[in-house]
Formats: C-alpha cells, structure tokens, sequence
C-alpha cells in the first residue's frame, strides 16, 4: 500500500479551504518545485504537492518502473485525501501522471474531480521515438541543461548530481516508453498550459489534448520554453483561479 505521507507534501496547509490541488512533478522533479504554486494559492486553496521515490528524503527508493505504476501508487496515497474536490496540475511528464490518476479516479468512482492542467507536455497520444534514458550521464545531464528545468547549483554539484541521475534516467525511461490510444478519454475538463518555444511540445500537439477529454478544453500559450511557468507563476496561478471559479470552488 503506498504510504500518503511518503508520497504527498503539503507546503502551506489549509483545512478550510473547498479544494485540493494535487501537484504533480515532471521527470526528474521534486514536490519543493510546486512550493511557489503553493504559496501563491495558499489559503484559498490546499495544495497537494507529490513527491516520487528516488529523489531527496526518498532517494533511496527505487525510481519510477512505469508510468502505470506510478499512477496506481499516486491514486492509492491520494485516497485520504478525497473528502475534497481535486484539481490536478502537471508538468511535462507529471502531465501525462495527472491524466492516468484522473483516469483511474473516474474508473474507480472515487473523490469529486474537477479538472487537469496539463502544462508543457504535448497530447498523451502524441509519441514520439525519444531515448534519452539510453543515454549515458553525461548525455541526460546535456538534456537537463537544454531544458532549464534543474536548478543550476544542482548541475555544479558533481556528488549530488550523480545521486539523483538513476532517479532521472528511471524518470526518462518510464515517459519515454508511455504509449497512449487516441480514444483513451478522461471527462473532467482539460487546461493545457504550453511554451511557444517550448522544444518538447508544439502548438498542435498542445492542442491536441482536446481529443482526451469529453468535457471542455482550453489551450493557454505563455511566451517561453519547456519550463515558461517559472517565469509566469502569477499567470499559472490565475488560470487555477479561473478554473475553480468557473466551478463554483471559490
């Protein structure tokens, strides 16, 4: 069984707000990257952050298997946490968690679930042959350079960096193997969030999110790359606002 205090942080916690977020990292991340998310929405909003195995007070936990695995474990932790309507947000690969949890929360009945933010990851059905997880370290590292994900102290530290690589590469290796049918749909509403520069999505694969969802769909385009919320959380932050007013959460 997963252990929800293993699996969720709750950086600003509020008891009396009407709604959770569930904040979901991508590959290679860390729930601390969803503690400005947090603060910002804080106390309107009980924001959930998830941490995967195999990375800081987890590392030494195996990383991730699959991305159906860590979906089933990520729905379990979340099971106390279902009194609540939810939200979930996801980034690049956390997107793409976020629409299998949501999956399994519809299949199963449980928890009231209002909507995903998929931010900076193309349509679940949009493959592409990629294999940075075959690369060696020196060839992931290039690719968390390229991305400007890491914090750059990170990428300086040469110990901590290799503790954190398997984590990474496990990371890599689960998305870079997620496969997805055009038909597979959730029906909560979808928000897709995406960088006009952003290497790993275009516009259209962006847009096609709208296929995976039999309820409404936006499409958001900030100015910037994979990573564009850094640099636009008030934005991010409002398109939440929005979503839970136009559903009656706040």
């Amino acid at each position: 069984m997963a252990n929800p205090d293993l699996w969720v942080r709750r950086f600003h916690p509020s008891d009396d707000s009407k709604v959770r977020l569930v904040c979901l990292p991508h590959a290679g991340g860390s729930a601390s990257f969803y503690y400005p998310m947090s603060a910002g929405l804080a106390p309107t909003v009980d924001v959930l952050s998830v941490q995967y195995p195999g990375r800081q007070d987890r590392r030494n936990e195996p990383g991730v298997g699959s991305i159906a695995a860590l979906a089933d474990a990520v729905t379990e932790a979340l099971g106390p946490w279902l009194d609540r309507p939810l939200m979930l947000f996801g980034h690049s690969m956390g997107a793409i968690v976020a629409f299998e949890v949501a999956r399994r929360l519809e299949r199963d009945g449980t928890g009231q679930l209002l909507s995903i933010f998929a931010s900076g990851r193309r349509a679940p059905s949009c493959a592409r042959d990629e294999s940075v997880h075959l690369r060696d370290d020196d060839g992931i590292v290039e690719e968390m350079k390229a991305l400007s994900g890491t914090d750059a102290r990170v990428l300086g530290d040469e110990e901590l960096l290799r503790m954190i690589l398997p984590a990474i590469r496990s990371d890599y290796r689960a998305i870079e193997r997620y496969r997805c049918a055009e038909d597979v749909t959730v029906s909560c509403p979808v928000v897709t969030l995406t960088g006009d520069d952003d290497p790993r999505t275009t516009i259209a694969e962006a847009q096609s999110w709208e296929r995976h969802t039999t309820g409404p769909f936006e499409l958001r385009v900030f100015q910037g790359g994979h990573f564009f919320l850094a640099a636009h959380q008030n934005e991010v932050i409002n398109a939440v606002s929005d979503m839970l007013l136009s559903c009656g959460g706040l």
